[in-house]
């Protein structure tokens, strides 16, 4: 599902890297377009990859900034085309090439190993020019005023390919991963940002080894939640910066599934609790045994509005996220475009408004956490008989 659907999958990155500083949005542009998405329908390529437009995965045109440029976001979405083959059919029209080439070589016990990798590519090929490619898109946003991109995807395959395509577009820019540390450092002050420096494990600033060796913040994240929706009430208030007012209040808990993972003599033991919990009690049973929580549904409430997501512990990615749906006035609006733009940033309104929170929540934790007399929430808790 892409960003504008109530419900979609999302991680977010930095862009880091020296802009111009003058025209920027046509800079953009340019950048886009030369990467723009060529169609391999009429040929027999296995994959082509480039821009289109966010709303439009047939456009590929970014001439005119309104294509691409609303306010102070640049949208544009990845299209990868792709051809596949099923092994049966490649298998059975391999087996048929090679009969024939014995047929006509009748002195030949076997096809010999060149010729056979040269009848391989020549029936993949032929099968490849009959096969229509399959669309698929992937929705991007990019907040200029913070350098925070979002993505509508969790697949790694996919995220690496966008990140790559980016840094060729864009020369001089770069994405960085919004991972549980840096997501952590943005929430703090200059003080509690030097706290949390003193609990970072990792040797240097790399991405994966800052996600590898602090995995012990979205652990300990989550086993604070379940702590707080058993014991400590679910309230708390809007720290962070974004659409919904400082000091706002909100409830969140997590509730219906939670991931618990840990290590095993046969390598990582996963276990799913799902259903709404009540009291946790399979969750803590797990905890006591030296599990994890790898991820969990988090709800958060303000008002009569309600955003869900499966939070993804070990790299603060979200799931599933679903925000207050989107409902327009059509009668005020005079056309088509009216209604996309509008769309688009009411949308845009309740996403952030959802992370806004969560940030403010993760900033609750920080504070608890960072604190001198902290203490691991439901250390040795035996569920009641």
């Amino acid at each position: 599902m892409g960003l504008l659907s109530n419900t979609v999958s999302i991680c977010q990155f930095s862009v880091v890297g020296d802009m111009p500083t003058e025209n920027f949005i046509e800079w953009a542009g340019r950048c886009l377009a030369g990467h723009a998405f060529q169609s391999i329908e009429g040929g027999s390529e296995e994959q082509s990859v480039g821009w289109v437009h966010l709303d439009d995965f047939e456009a590929c045109d970014f001439e005119v900034p309104d294509a691409y440029a609303r306010d102070h976001y640049l949208t544009f979405s990845l299209r990868r085309d792709r051809r596949r083959i099923p092994a049966g059919m490649l298998k059975a029209h391999m087996e048929r090439a090679e009969q024939k080439f014995l047929a006509e070589h009748p002195g030949l016990q076997r096809v010999p190993k060149n010729k056979r990798e040269e009848l391989r590519d020549a029936v993949r090929g032929t099968l490849l020019s009959r096969t229509l490619p399959s669309p698929a898109t992937f929705d991007a946003v990019w907040d200029t005023r913070n350098g925070r991109l979002t993505l509508a995807t969790l697949n790694s395959q996919v995220i690496e390919m966008f990140e790559n395509l980016f840094k060729t577009s864009f020369e001089g820019l770069r994405l960085v991963a919004v991972h549980p540390m840096s997501r952590a450092v943005s929430v703090l002050g200059e003080e509690r940002r030097q706290a949390l420096q003193q609990l970072n494990r990792a040797v240097n600033d790399t991405v994966l080894d800052q996600i590898k060796d602090n995995l012990w913040l979205g652990w300990d994240f989550l086993r604070w939640l379940v702590d707080r929706t058993l014991n400590s009430g679910a309230e708390y208030r809007v720290n962070q910066s974004g659409p919904a007012l400082d000091g706002e209040g909100f409830v969140a808990y997590l509730n219906d599934r939670l991931v618990l993972t840990g290590g095993h003599e046969e390598g990582t033991q996963k276990i799913t609790v799902a259903g709404p919990q009540d009291h946790f009690d399979e969750a803590l049973a797990a905890l006591d045994t030296g599990k994890d929580i790898a991820e969990g549904t988090l709800y958060l409430e303000k008002g009569e509005q309600q955003w869900k997501m499966t939070l993804k512990g070990e790299l603060f990615q979200f799931g599933s996220y679903r925000c207050p749906a989107v409902k327009l006035e059509k009668d005020a609006l005079t056309d088509r475009d009216s209604e996309r733009l509008a769309v688009f940033f009411e949308r845009m309104y309740v996403l952030e408004e959802g992370l806004q929170l969560f940030d403010s929540l993760l900033c609750a934790f920080l504070e608890e956490r960072l604190a001198d007399d902290w203490h691991p929430p439901l250390a040795e808790t035996t569920p009641d008989a």
